[in-house]
């Protein structure tokens, strides 16, 4: 989705929505180093910011997929040592397939069958996080070499940042519907998964297909 071009061709209200936008989530710099490469395909359209983050996250989840699967490959790994890294790539391998089918949902909404879409994206999108962090509970659980843990978990962590910005900058795009949104959030979210749910629920029905 990412479309390069020279700064000085990237017209300024393109970057700037993108760094406006970036201030609202959890890690800001991050946000923007990583979004502002989408800027001429995003443009200054809320669900074309949506997916560029979505699909940054996914890029970002296929690399750690990459350097995990490095990992697994190293000679004198224990067995319970193997087992969970195992087990953290199909983790990874689920979120990545999970996030593209929340996109596919998303850009079907508009479909006859727009209720069957939109219910497969809050399904996916719900397994996409889980997965993700069954990851890093199933390195935490177990005997795991800290040299090993370590080098996934630096690779995880980054693509669980990605995702947090990706879900809060479509929170955010659409505060609007989110006015009398955000208290439910504070106190009937019990869980990530839910969060996701509910953040999606923002960028589908806070008039986002544009």
């Amino acid at each position: 989705m990412a479309q390069c071009a020279s700064p000085s061709k990237v017209p300024k209200t393109y970057t700037s929505f993108i760094t406006k936008s970036c201030m609202n989530t959890t890690y800001p710099p991050l946000c923007v180093k990583i979004l502002t490469p989408y800027a001429p395909s995003v443009g200054t359209k809320p669900l074309n910011l949506c997916n560029a983050a979505l699909t940054a996250a996914i890029l970002a989840a296929n690399n750690a997929s990459a350097t995990v699967l490095k990992i697994a490959k190293q000679n004198g790994l224990a067995l319970y040592d193997a087992k969970a890294i195992k087990d953290c790539i199909g983790d990874i391998k689920d979120t990545v397939y999970e996030l593209k089918l929340t996109l596919n949902a998303m850009g079907h909404l508009n479909d006859p069958d727009k209720e069957f879409q939109w219910a497969n994206a809050k399904t996916w999108a719900s397994a996409a996080i889980t997965d993700m962090d069954s990851c890093m509970d199933g390195l935490t659980g177990r005997k795991v070499n800290p040299v090993v843990k370590k080098k996934i978990r630096s690779s995880i962590t980054g693509v669980q940042k990605l995702i947090s910005n990706a879900f809060t900058i479509v929170l955010h795009q659409f505060s609007g519907y989110y006015v009398g949104m955000g208290l439910y959030m504070k106190e009937k979210c019990t869980s990530k998964a839910e969060v996701v749910v509910v953040v999606v629920a923002v960028c589908v029905e806070g008039g986002g297909l544009e």
